[in-house]
């Protein structure tokens, strides 16, 4: 079998992620986890007014044409899709997780709004092309551009259903070629719930071959083993292979690698992994200080700084809520890193977000800020914990730092890497005694390699420079460049 393995496809696809050249193909199996209907379910009532049985038939497309023919008019596959593409659905993890993913390029063969909701859920701007005319209009400050292929619901005359649909697509939506060919062309693609049975995306497909040979972009797809199901025997089995083999094969030819597993379901951690890979060069900085023990203010000060100018200096982008004593400082190590090179990538590099201070005029302030938190830790693969105490205004007291516990509890819960600082004291204190207790729970395969780095930054007597190697340590063993 030619198939590659998980790593090969995660790796290749974050490489070309980091460099923003890449794009999702998804068809119809990933709405099928939402409640939508596949080809197999639509075409069911078309089958069964054309006294055909759906379960015997494997050219779907022919059956909508079939039933067009017999009829004289395509309302009722019309109605049929608006009556199943419309219908109450909830988003699936597998949706949110890819409208988190850095990529501003969707495909789709989809007719539902599924691809839009979830990437609108994220709070992106979408731009949606449904049909011909919309492709020379640009939305503004878009996010995300989605291209619906085969139209969409809400103009289910125009949508692409029967074989003469397919068969004048090169001539009714040619633009829509031409757009998917430079992208194929510019672009490295993820394939997600689609089966490569699409006529209009093997011309596509065979044109650009023609054309560049074997300097074609690296593509991916992802298919499931032939697993042995009921009333199959081994012969069947060992046939199904044979073909899903010589199908990998053919998909090689077009530059396309194929991932096997064994249930789709395992997309779910693939997309999960790909998101950790899109964040991992981006630290999250938490802290707060309104007393610098054990620490001098100036020690902490110059600590927090250096940090800052180094994680930036070692290629690492930097996010920071400007909490207390900590942030300004920090702020300005990375500022000093980035304004000494030629090249500075201010806005890529360095993301601030303090905190509002004034009362919203509805809700509570500590609704807004955990949506806040929430917000900037999504975006990190790590979060270093520095200090973390503030002033208790009723008893006058030092006292940990809520708002920095609750930062580590999200980023832990969010599968960020947490880089707690115990030798700074206070709640960074009593977070890194938790993570070293059990470095696995928060490291995975990853803990034994980075022990020795947290037991650095645990210890007092360490010092500055010894810290901020074994944060630099930390972050080259879970995200080298």
């Amino acid at each position: 079998m030619s198939a590659i393995e998980r790593k090969a496809l995660l790796s290749g696809f974050q490489r070309e992620m980091d460099s923003d050249s890449v794009a999702l193909f998804i068809g119809a199996g990933m709405s099928r986890a939402s409640g939508f209907v596949d080809w197999k379910g639509l075409m069911k009532e078309v089958a069964d007014d054309l006294g055909l049985d759906i379960n015997r038939e494997t050219d779907l497309i022919a059956l909508a044409q079939y039933h067009h023919n017999s009829r004289k008019t395509r309302h009722r596959i019309n109605q049929l899709l608006v009556t199943e593409f419309t219908k109450g659905v909830t988003l699936t993890e597998n949706h949110r997780l890819f409208a988190s993913l850095p990529i501003s390029t969707i495909w789709t063969t989809n007719y539902d709004r599924l691809i839009e909701d979830a990437f609108t859920s994220a709070g992106k701007r979408v731009d949606v092309k449904r049909r011909q005319a919309d492709l020379p209009i640009t939305k503004p400050r878009a996010d995300v551009t989605v291209y619906k292929m085969h139209g969409d619901v809400d103009a289910p005359d125009d949508a692409v259903l029967t074989k003469d649909d397919y068969a004048t697509f090169e001539t009714h939506r040619n633009l829509f070629s031409v757009q998917l060919r430079g992208h194929l062309v510019s672009k490295s693609f993820l394939f997600l719930g689609y089966s490569f049975s699409d006529p209009n995306i093997d011309y596509i497909l065979a044109r650009i071959r023609a054309q560049l040979g074997s300097n074609k972009r690296e593509h991916y797809c992802i298919m499931r083993k032939v697993l042995k199901g009921p009333g199959m025997d081994e012969a069947e089995v060992h046939y199904q292979t044979r073909k899903l083999t010589l199908r990998i094969e053919d998909l090689q030819n077009y530059g396309i690698q194929t991932l096997l597993v064994d249930d789709y379901a395992e997309i779910t951690d693939l997309l999960r992994d790909l998101k950790r890979r899109a964040v991992r060069r981006n630290v999250f900085i938490s802290g707060s200080a309104h007393d610098p023990a054990p620490m001098t203010a100036a020690a902490l000060e110059s600590f927090s700084r250096a940090l800052g100018r180094e994680i930036v200096r070692q290629d690492y982008n930097l996010i920071s809520g400007l909490g207390l004593g900590i942030g300004g400082a920090v702020t300005m190590g990375a500022l000093e890193q980035l304004y000494s090179t030629p090249v500075v990538q201010l806005e890529e590099r360095l993301t601030l977000r303090p905190f509002p201070q004034v009362a919203p005029s509805s809700g509570s302030r500590d609704d807004i800020w955990e949506r806040y938190r929430q917000d900037m830790i999504s975006r990190a693969g790590f979060a270093a914990f520095i200090a973390g105490n503030r002033l208790d205004g009723s008893s006058g007291r030092t006292v940990d730092a809520q708002g920095v516990i609750r930062e580590f509890e999200i980023a832990v819960a969010a599968g960020v890497y947490p880089i707690p600082i115990g030798a700074t004291g206070s709640a960074a204190k009593a977070l890194s005694d938790k993570v070293l207790a059990d470095p696995h729970a928060y490291y995975g395969s990853f803990g034994p390699s980075v022990l020795s780095y947290l037991q650095i930054l645990a210890d007092h007597s360490a010092g500055e420079t010894a810290w901020i190697d074994a944060v630099i340590g930390i972050l080259r063993t879970v995200a080298p460049k």
